[in-house]
């Protein structure tokens, strides 16, 4: 498959101090996993997804509009809670702008949705997933104990290519 139609992931950009605290606890409750045919191991940075396989065939389209959504002045996310996923943690978060703003895209971008992208949107930050059931509830309990609800700076969006495991930038929107 070439590059040019591998499917396209969209992600909220964080300010810098949030994006180095989720990549902190993800890196260290995150497992690495090596990648297919190498010998190193792969983590992808914490993230914000929007949308996780849009056809690699719009790509034009899709940058457009995402110049035009990110058209727009920055804006607070609510980091609201710490989520047990049953092998994992992730924080969640809740934003009226980023509601609108992921709203606006989904809109736009219908036809090319997968069902996981049709699903309500419910944005978070994984930290950790794919660890035995025990270890995520002890994780759990240890982020919740000491939680106090928080906000993050939403900065951008970004577009990423899928590359079967790894994410290859594309490029990046900064808000006003």
């Amino acid at each position: 498959m070439s590059a040019g139609v591998r499917p396209l992931v969209v992600t909220l950009l964080l300010d810098e101090e949030a994006q180095a605290r989720f990549d902190r606890l993800r890196a260290e409750h995150f497992p690495a996993r090596p990648l297919p045919g190498e010998d190193g191991v792969f983590r992808l940075a914490a993230h914000v997804t929007l949308f996780h396989a849009l056809p690699g065939e719009h790509l034009d389209a899709v940058r457009a509009d995402l110049a035009s959504a990110a058209d727009r002045p920055a804006f607070d996310v609510g980091v609201t809670g710490v989520r047990f996923l049953g092998r994992g943690i992730a924080f969640t978060l809740d934003s009226s702008e980023l509601a609108a703003v992921r709203t606006g895209l989904a809109g736009a971008w219908r036809p090319w949705l997968t069902p996981q992208d049709r699903q309500r949107h419910a944005p978070h930050v994984t930290v950790q997933n794919k660890v035995d059931p025990a270890v995520a509830r002890a994780l759990h309990e240890r982020l919740l104990a000491g939680f106090v609800p928080y906000d993050v700076r939403a900065r951008g969006l970004a577009l990423w290519r899928y590359l079967g495991g790894p994410w290859e930038p594309v490029a990046e929107w900064p808000f006003r």
